[in-house]
């Protein structure tokens, strides 16, 4: 399988990742009012599709004479199962934030989840290697889940000012100023679940019989597949939002709708299996752990980024949302700052 060759190359692959990991989403606004759940069908074949291009070529070439299968076969049975687990894990939060997206935009279910997901990891990282510096780590985590309760009103100031618009206009269906937070709610659920997702899929890769990084990303990309095809029925049947939808709505779709959600899964694999394989490079290639959480942390940066100024998530900006949104911004940054401080200092 290919290697790092290098320490440039790591780096490119950690950006890269970072890019991937936080563009994916994307694709979803760019299939205006295309279903969600409609358009994951897409993501999770594109996932699956991705992953096993990525396998059968730059993970089954190289001079080292050890492919993706042999990697496969040489796995446990055990990391096996772990590994699949994971996947079905990020898919059950993966599919709670794409519902918040539906709803709330990248800007706000994004940086909600994954500063939680990332807070649960260092703490859950920590409890199990004892590594790092604890002042520093947990106080990183807890900055990161303040700029969740900034994130949280500056979307719920910015749903009030759209309803009073609603309200002066005579379109809102009521005036009493209720304001929904579901697209909150579903986010850390999201986050929460997400949380479990790097401690099970190291479970799977770590040891003498783990598992990959290319043989990784296959794996947890057929979790995703398997445990999407059942849970989103339950999904389209009792949706967050809006009317039930048809299994027949996703073959009514154009061709285009369906290779924009097939690029999703596609993005999200190149970034996984990216730093995964950037993880494991050795001697002068080798980074410090510490610069995959901070680049993984880069990618909420860079979704937040789509969903503020191209996506227009707020597109009312008085002083409270700019406010609540600068911090939450400046938050997430000071909290990966400090927990990447911590982890650096454990190498």
């Amino acid at each position: 399988m290919i290697l790092p060759g290098s320490a440039a190359i790591t780096l490119a692959l950690f950006i890269l990742s970072m890019i991937c990991l936080g563009s994916w989403a994307s694709t979803y606004k760019l299939c205006s009012k295309w279903r969600w759940e409609l358009y994951y069908f897409d993501f999770a074949f594109g996932l699956v599709a991705a992953a096993l291009i990525a396998a059968f070529t730059f993970g089954s070439l190289g001079f080292d004479g050890f492919s993706f299968t042999d990697d496969f076969l040489h796995a446990g049975k055990k990391q096996i199962l772990f590994v699949f687990a994971a996947g079905a894990i990020f898919n059950l939060a993966n599919m709670l934030i794409m519902a918040a997206i539906s709803i709330g935009g990248m800007a706000v279910a994004i940086p909600i989840s994954l500063s939680i997901a990332a807070a649960i990891g260092i703490v859950a990282s920590y409890l199990t290697t004892a590594a790092g510096n604890v002042v520093l780590l947990f106080s990183g985590a807890l900055v990161l889940l303040v700029s969740v309760v900034f994130a949280a009103v500056s979307y719920r100031n910015h749903a009030e000012i759209k309803l009073l618009q609603l309200i002066e206009a005579g379109l809102a269906k009521s005036t009493k100023k209720k304001i929904s937070m579901k697209a909150v709610t579903l986010s850390v659920f999201g986050g929460i679940i997400l949380g479990g997702f790097t401690p099970v899929l190291q479970l799977g890769q770590g040891g003498d019989i783990g598992l990959g990084p290319y043989s990784s990303t296959v794996i947890a990309a057929l979790g995703v597949l398997v445990s999407a095809l059942v849970l989103n029925l339950f999904f389209m049947n009792l949706p967050v939002e809006g009317e039930p939808v048809e299994v027949t709505d996703y073959f009514r779709a154009p061709l285009a709708l369906h290779m924009k959600g097939m690029l999703g899964g596609a993005l999200w694999a190149i970034g996984l299996t990216s730093a995964a394989v950037a993880a494991i490079a050795e001697g002068e290639t080798k980074f410090p752990p510490a610069f995959g959480f901070a680049f993984g942390q880069g990618a909420v940066l860079v979704a937040v980024f789509w969903g503020l100024l191209v996506w227009k998530d707020f597109d009312s900006w008085d002083a409270r949302v700019k406010t609540t949104t600068g911090l939450t911004v400046v938050l997430f940054i000071i909290g990966s700052a400090i927990a990447t401080a911590g982890i650096m200092l454990a190498h």
